[in-house]
């Protein structure tokens, strides 16, 4: 059958606002470069910015191989895809390549997040293959679940579970947590930095070595997040039937400014938070608050009132802050944080959905605004306990299928001694024992190798 003018035109700009959204959800992979470079010594600066390039062209041919099938694979099968694999028979009725590309921005962005909590003391050769493992199988699997219409967790599902199927509309459980729980197995594994804990267990101060390119990767991942949470909708003209002027771009304007207050409630509340604990305004706390904002409302962003987006970043602001205390005491390692933000935040955000979650606005999102339809929907908004139960489900199944796939790759490698760099390599940092030299130009020490070849004469190799 021809298509109309109007349908070429709606599905137009249908792909020019999924293909802006992808290209902003890419944009946050210069967020995370620039924040972990920012946030670990110089001497290891040109390892974390590569990392996060091999986490991008790695991801990139993981997830056209084997990720997009596993994860949009149009089967009857609840756990895992079965076709698409390469692409083949793509674009379809259901899907195209403005779709494709989108999600594979999402999967690159959870091999980013694994690797921040690992930086400054990983082998690079582990990081070739979790990241090939993570962004091809492990996270593609979860989408599954929760995103593709025939996963056993999915809010779209024609019989979805307890009646209403799991709420993570654009990924605090399932790029977040997905992303921190690995992140959590690798660097309990590799233990901590060398000088990091003292001989009585205290925490040492390890400041990353700019503040600057830690604001701009702040800012740069927020700009990001506008593609990351309103993009998730993927198609922007859907108009709701139940009004005369209301659409999915309603809906998409009040996801923004969700996104916008929950991340910046927790900055705030982060900012006030640490000046009480530490006794100075700590610019670099305050950037990790806000990106544990964004990582909250993710899950809900569509779904809740702006009022309730503040609610969100209020307590995740809270959760990380008690997270970091915890970790400390417990001499455990993540130099981003990464564990705690997008692990605890994004486990705060899946309870949140379950509470606050509005009737209409959850309508809107799964049913494009056809009111006839029921559903369950937030607890303390009056919509009982299946919308909460399903998430919670969500949240035990990530950390559980996270763990048992991931714990042990980095196990083996571990075993293998392929994980964890040496002493010698990690006093001198990576960039010149790994890398050929520094990443920045700057005068050294006379007793400091300045390149690769000394390094390696300095410790008996001709």
């Amino acid at each position: 059958m021809e298509m109309s003018w109007e349908q070429s035109v709606t599905y137009s700009i249908n792909t020019v606002y999924l293909l802006f959204s992808a290209y902003l959800v890419f944009v946050m992979q210069l967020g995370f470069a620039m924040l972990c470079a920012g946030s670990v010594r110089a001497k290891n600066a040109m390892n974390i910015m590569l990392t996060n390039v091999v986490d991008a062209v790695v991801g990139s041919i993981s997830y056209y191989l084997f990720g997009f099938a596993f994860a949009f694979g149009d089967t009857s099968n609840p756990f895992i895809g079965t076709n698409f694999f390469a692409l083949k028979d793509i674009p379809n009725t259901s899907f195209d390549y403005s779709f494709f590309l989108y999600q594979w921005a999402f999967a690159i962005a959870v091999a980013g997040i694994t690797s921040g909590s690992i930086a400054e003391r990983t082998q690079f050769s582990a990081y070739l293959v979790f990241s090939f493992f993570l962004s091809g199988f492990v996270y593609p699997v979860v989408a599954h679940w929760v995103w593709s219409s025939s996963g056993w967790l999915s809010a779209s599902s024609t019989n979805p579970l307890f009646a209403s199927g799991a709420i993570d509309f654009a990924g605090s459980g399932v790029v977040h947590m997905v992303g921190a729980v690995a992140g959590f197995w690798g660097a309990l594994i590799e233990g901590p930095r060398v000088g990091r804990f003292d001989a009585f267990g205290k925490p040492v101060p390890m400041r990353g070595h700019n503040a600057t390119l830690v604001v701009l990767g702040t800012f740069l991942l927020w700009f990001g997040w506008f593609g990351f949470n309103p993009g998730s909708f993927d198609k922007i003209l859907v108009a709701y039937p139940s009004t005369t002027n209301q659409g999915n771009w309603t809906a998409i304007g009040r996801t923004a400014v969700t996104t916008t207050l929950a991340g910046s409630t927790a900055g705030i509340i982060t900012l006030f938070g640490r000046r009480l604990l530490v006794g100075h305004w700590d610019a670099l706390d305050v950037c990790n608050g806000v990106l544990g904002g964004f990582v909250a409302i993710t899950s809900g962003c569509a779904v809740v009132e702006p009022w309730a987006a503040i609610v969100c970043g209020f307590f995740s602001a809270w959760v990380l802050i008690g997270l970091n205390i915890v970790v400390m005491k417990l001499n455990f390692d993540d130099p981003l944080e990464a564990t705690q933000l997008h692990g605890g935040c994004g486990a705060w955000g899946l309870i949140f959905t379950g509470l606050f979650a509005k009737e209409e606005f959850v309508i809107q999102a799964y049913e494009a605004g056809d009111t006839s339809v029921v559903r369950p929907y937030g607890l303390f908004m009056g919509g009982g306990w299946g919308l909460l139960g399903c998430q919670v489900i969500e949240l035990l199944v990530i950390v559980g299928w996270v763990s048992v796939t991931m714990g042990p790759i980095f196990y083996a490698q571990h075993r293998l001694g392929i994980l964890r760099i040496s002493v010698e390599e990690e006093i001198a940092g990576l960039d010149i024992s790994s890398h050929g030299g520094y990443a920045y130009n700057t005068h050294q020490e006379e007793n400091q190798p300045r390149f690769y070849a000394d390094y390696m004469r300095m410790h008996g190799h001709s």
